[in-house]
């Protein structure tokens, strides 16, 4: 009986201290409280579109990112090393091809994709990078 007690104390010390261990190592961001800032990962800043970094390391080219396209944004043309999945949160985009993606709608494009997007009404969008992305001279290169 003694034995068993031991047992459950230890069993629920260890419960605790994985739970505050989980609980240091958690971010939980809500898309209206995000740390929305100007878009600029490409060089040139993009006032009508923002972006909220929650793991994205640049010099890896993997993470994750929070996106939003003002109304009548457009991304720049950009090609992906790796693959870029995506989950539209809210509104809607457009690529270039004419594919459409609505809310809640989730897309993976395989390394070597080129594309850029548009969004009408405007969205966000959280991006999940793996292998990063280079940006394209021109619109035209994403249709190689």
């Amino acid at each position: 009986m003694r034995g068993e007690f031991v047992r459950l104390v230890v069993r629920r010390a260890e419960e605790v201290e994985m739970t505050a261990s989980l609980a240091s190592k958690r971010r939980m961001i809500s898309v209206g409280d995000a740390p929305w800032q100007t878009y600029s990962l490409q060089g040139k800043p993009q006032k009508d579109c923002a972006w909220a970094n929650l793991s994205y390391d640049e010099e890896t080219g993997e993470g994750c990112f929070l996106f939003r396209f003002g109304p009548g944004a457009r991304s720049i043309a950009h090609e992906h090393l790796g693959y870029e999945e995506f989950v539209i949160l809210e509104g809607s985009i457009e690529d270039h091809d004419g594919a459409v993606y609505k809310a809640g709608d989730f897309v993976s494009l395989k390394p070597g994709s080129r594309h850029w997007s548009h969004s009408e009404e405007g969205a966000v969008v959280a991006v999940f990078i793996r292998g990063g992305f280079r940006t394209l001279a021109n619109d035209a290169e994403a249709d190689g």
